[in-house]
């Protein structure tokens, strides 16, 4: 079975059809997927949908278009308080955009610290997201791994080979989306070729990105195996293999998660 490590199940694109949406799902061989966190005051809803569907689990966080929004909410206490809930099993998406810039440069940073803090002390990985930031998030992953590890994921890469092999020598994890299917993009293709099978995880990053061939189209979980058939081609394996490596490398970065799967 497959893990779509990344969607986002409580936006208003799925809605009226949770149901359809998790059942077209596990047709596609997908057995669980993480919701991820952009706002704390709307953690409620994600962690009413992990509670109420077994293969759902949750993350708490702010994404960074939205930490201007939410500021003085983003505390490591408020993060930590809303990660005690059983189905959380990861903290973010946190991390930089400066392709947008919705919310200032040195305010995206301080969220991102925050965010890693309270990841640290609950020894939860984090959940990142980064675009057009480079630089400044290599910068803050090394700066804070030196003072106290903590574990993390990539999501959705499909930035620079400086940043994966950075990412990979502090011990993090990448993660293909359905970026990865569109033609144009074989230098980051060759990104996922060269990173080690125990350190990728695929994802959908749905309602957006949809891979190939239903790009375009609204995403959704069940889409996730395109994404780990064009990863299985590029690895030059089986999607089976594609299939247990990923999930096993969910399985030991989001340790809360059953080792069953849906619990």
């Amino acid at each position: 079975m497959l893990v779509d490590s990344h969607c986002h199940l409580d936006f208003p694109d799925f809605a009226e059809e949770i149901g359809d949406i998790l059942a077209r799902a596990r047709n596609a061989g997908v057995g669980t997927m993480l919701t991820i966190g952009t706002r704390l005051a709307k953690a409620g809803q994600a962690l009413a949908l992990a509670d109420a569907h077994p293969e759902v689990y949750a993350t708490v966080g702010v994404h960074p278009h939205h930490v201007a929004e939410e500021e003085g909410a983003w505390t490591v206490e408020a993060i930590k308080a809303l990660a005690a809930h059983p189905r959380v099993v990861g903290i973010g998406e946190s991390g930089l955009d400066y392709f947008y810039d919705f919310s200032p440069r040195p305010m995206q940073e301080e969220a991102f610290r925050i965010h890693i803090a309270a990841a640290r002390d609950l020894g939860l990985p984090l959940v990142i997201h980064s675009r057009d930031a480079d630089a400044d998030m290599l910068r803050i992953l090394r700066d804070e791994q030196a003072q106290a590890p903590f574990t993390a994921l990539m999501h959705c890469f499909s930035s620079t080979r400086e940043l994966a092999e950075g990412a990979l020598e502090l011990g993090m994890y990448l993660s293909a989306s359905g970026v990865i299917t569109f033609k144009k993009n074989e230098e980051l293709r060759e990104i996922f070729r060269d990173a080690p099978l125990d350190r990728l995880l695929v994802e959908t990053d749905s309602p957006y990105l949809a891979p190939v061939p239903k790009r375009g189209k609204r995403n959704e979980p069940a889409y996730v195996a395109y994404t780990a058939q064009v990863l299985a081609e590029v690895k030059g394996i089986s999607l089976e293999d594609v299939a247990a490596a990923t999930t096993a490398n969910v399985h030991r970065l989001f340790s809360r998660i059953p080792a069953g799967g849906a619990a």
